[in-house]
């Protein structure tokens, strides 16, 4: 029986509360309206952001709520207006929208969205919901909401990709890979024969250690307090590893010393303030470009003028500097070409039910990236 204009009854892991593990639970997911997507999503991974809206956000007004941004699906049915998308198309869910038509869109300086709704529109999203349990509206997280096995999304944040695709690895194209990836290859502009920190070997840093080999690096320094984190990291193309822990000084003097002055380039990809002016102190004082990749939203972070006026560049880097559509559509080529990894990321598989031992698994470190199957495609 066809779905399409109906209401869809299905499962989700639900966050009630602020800081409290998550149920599983029946939903009601709208059919779509004007402009958008509904989406069958087949896979989703863990990402430390979702972690980090329910353990440190502190938005408590923003529950009770769905998690999860880094998905892939296939389209189950689209609303009025929606011409570039069809019921079986794969799909990948974007925070970032990509619209094509506004200043920002038309724009090589930038990947925002004049319509974007997501991310810091959460309170907008949460209003205009249409996802409800037991009667009470569910905000889907950054807009997406993808511990779900239905989605709804406005078309200009979802990326058609390539039907090859596996969507049980692919998935972790929508965040961790675009935005390491994309933090050295779009914002640094890693140079070939240049030397790299990165700080943070989660998915993110993995990826940006991965796009300095991409790039061209001659030397990919990967600092990490787990130890555990080095061999993954020469998997991606790092040529170092450093455990500030068994240092005797700051990992920025240890880092100078081993790169005749601090490195060309410098990664965080922790969302640690302390780590952030770590990292830019462990750039050159004279060219150094370091990016802030890791995302926290909660203390302001600090330096010294003169760190800059010497000739360091401080900047941000969001989603890598990748457009949405177009930014996703071709990583998922360049995976399927084989000119970047993907299933290296995966260290552990489970099922939406069992969504709180995957939780944990990053919260210990165990893991890298923890995909969860939801639905077959």
């Amino acid at each position: 029986m066809t779905t399409a204009g109906r209401v869809i009854k299905c499962k989700a892991a639900v966050a009630w509360e602020y800081g409290k593990p998550l149920v599983t639970e029946e939903i009601e997911v709208a059919p779509p309206e004007a402009n958008e997507v509904r989406i069958k999503i087949v896979a989703t991974a863990v990402c430390h952001t979702d972690l980090y809206h329910l353990f440190e956000g502190m938005e408590t007004e923003l529950f009770p709520t769905i998690l999860g941004h880094e998905a892939a699906g296939i389209v189950e049915s689209v609303g009025s207006g929606v011409t570039e998308f069809h019921p079986g198309d794969k799909v990948i869910p974007l925070f970032i929208n990509q619209c094509r038509e506004c200043r920002f869109c038309k724009s090589p300086k930038t990947n925002h969205c004049e319509k974007g709704e997501n991310g810091g529109h959460a309170k907008l999203a949460f209003e205009k919901s249409r996802i409800t349990c037991k009667g009470k509206k569910l905000m889907p997280f950054m807009a997406i909401g993808s511990f779900s096995e239905y989605i709804l999304m406005n078309q200009t944040a979802v990326a058609k990709i390539d039907p090859a695709a596996p969507l049980d690895k692919v998935c972790l194209i929508g965040c961790a890979i675009s935005t390491g990836f994309g933090a050295a290859v779009n914002t640094a502009k890693v140079e070939a024969g240049s030397t790299c920190a990165v700080f943070g070997l989660g998915a993110v840093g993995l990826a940006a250690v991965m796009g300095c080999k991409f790039a061209g690096a001659e030397r990919i320094i990967a600092v990490d307090i787990n130890p555990k984190k080095a061999e993954k990291a020469k998997v991606f193309g790092a040529t170092d590893f450093v455990n500030p822990k068994d240092q005797n000084k700051p990992i920025s003097e240890v880092l100078a010393e081993m790169t005749s002055g601090g490195v060309d380039y410098s990664f965080e990809c922790v969302g640690n303030v302390e780590v952030m002016r770590s990292a830019l102190e462990s750039s050159s004082a004279a060219w150094g470009v370091s990016v802030i990749v890791g995302w926290t939203d909660r203390y302001d972070f600090a330096a010294r003028p003169i760190q800059l006026i010497s000739g360091r560049t401080w900047k941000g880097s969001l989603f890598g500097g990748f457009k949405g559509k177009d930014g996703v559509s071709e990583m998922v080529r360049a995976y399927l070409q084989k000119k970047i990894k993907v299933d290296e990321f995966i260290t552990h598989t489970k099922t939406l039910p069992q969504i709180n031992e995957a939780i944990e698994l990053m919260k210990s470190g165990q893991s890298i990236r923890t995909v969860l199957n939801v639905s077959s495609d």
